[in-house]
């Protein structure tokens, strides 16, 4: 029963699952200070970081606008920090100017198959009277 859980624990995409999720939550934080300081940027020219207070006619329009003005913030935030890199490098590796990972371990595997077979040859040769050595 516990072997059971260990492997559960273990397993290779919860581990990335929950390396994706720490990260993503200290990426939160960064976003959110961002947010706040452009907020308070805009504070110093506007006068006000926070616009809830303002009420119009007795509509809480200043919330909405604050929630605005913060998601615009934030979502450019993503944009530029997280997509357009991620983009960039999607389009190097199109071009092939970076190699994809699953590539480079199909490569290595695939050499490794064909070393197997020429030392498996090779010893197969000597053992039927050739004087190749397998270790060369």
């Amino acid at each position: 029963m516990l072997k059971g859980f260990k492997d559960f624990i273990m397993r290779g995409n919860l581990v990335e699952l929950a390396v994706a999720f720490i990260m993503a939550t200290a990426f939160a934080a960064v976003v959110t200070a961002t947010v706040a300081l452009i907020m308070d940027l805009i504070g110093k020219i506007g006068g006000q970081p926070d616009f809830s207070g303002w009420k119009p006619g007795g509509v809480s329009l200043g919330a909405w606008i604050t929630a605005v003005i913060a998601f615009i913030i934030l979502a450019a935030v993503v944009y530029f920090v997280i997509v357009v890199p991620y983009n960039h490098l999607q389009e190097r590796r199109a071009r092939g100017l970076e190699p994809e990972p699953e590539a480079i371990a199909e490569d290595i595997a695939l050499l490794q198959e064909i070393r197997d077979l020429l030392a498996t040859r090779s010893v197969g040769s000597t053992a039927g009277g050739s004087h190749m050595d397998p270790t060369v």
